[in-house]
């Protein structure tokens, strides 16, 4: 597994491209297991020894401020002084930075944008998340937004690259929500089953981007390179004409 690339760097935070594999923090199932697991955070203070006392809990999640899935790759913000971290936590729960992912999923989708609008709860005694089911536990508002980027086809299969807009953030938001309107994300295993995932050890999930007002007022958008592993994949595929 690679490191995490910087991609933008400041005073106030830093921006890396996260590999797909690495986990964001330290997690109560991880410390059971006994085994030593890279985190971002781990890979933050030790290149940025002033990130250790930021965030809500920097014992335990030092730089924490936002979260990728461990095999979702893309760009994460950690900022470095507790102002800062205070500064974009206030934006995220103001919705106002914008975060757009790139999809590959199974099907032709059907629309050339659209709105997912369906809240999304906990399956019971599971990990998963789920719309929809009286039985749902931890039940929260969830609305993406998608377009169509390209329609592709494989060997006689069909797939589909979604840029898609979180403008809620649950866990496994998009995956759950391309899933429910029948088009899970290739080799997503929890939620698109085991086949067809065109070679992949990881779902195709990308946060391409990330966009919003810093503290000088000035608007910057950061974007991170699609990793190779995805790269590939596209590059097999052919574009539907």
């Amino acid at each position: 597994m690679s490191e995490p690339e910087v991609i933008y760097e400041s005073p106030d935070f830093i921006a890396v491209n996260k590999p797909a594999g690495l986990l964001m923090h330290k997690t109560a199932v991880s410390e059971k297991s006994g085994e030593k697991e890279e985190t971002l955070s781990d890979w933050a203070v030790e290149n940025y020894p002033e990130v250790k006392k930021v965030g809500d809990d920097p014992e335990a999640r030092p730089g924490i401020v936002h979260r990728l899935d461990k095999e979702t790759s893309g760009v994460i913000l950690i900022p470095r002084t507790q102002e800062y971290f205070l500064y974009l936590k206030n934006l995220f729960q103001n919705h106002k930075i914008k975060k757009t992912y790139l999809a590959l999923v199974r099907g032709k989708v059907k629309n050339e944008s659209g709105i997912i609008d369906k809240p999304i709860g906990l399956k019971p005694n599971t990990v998963k998340r789920v719309v929809g089911g009286r039985k749902m536990k931890d039940v929260k508002e969830a609305v993406t937004e998608y377009k169509v980027k390209k329609r592709l086809f494989f060997e006689g299969k069909e797939y589909t690259l979604v840029e898609a807009t979180p403008l809620t953030g649950r866990t496994h938001q998009i995956r759950v929500h391309l899933f429910s309107i029948g088009y899970p994300v290739v080799g997503d295993r929890l939620y698109g089953g085991s086949g067809d995932t065109l070679g992949l050890e990881r779902q195709f999930l990308h946060a391409d981007s990330i966009e919003f007002p810093a503290a000088s007022g000035k608007m910057v958008k950061i974007s991170a390179d699609l990793p190779e592993e995805l790269e590939k994949v596209l590059s097999k595929l052919v574009r539907e004409k």
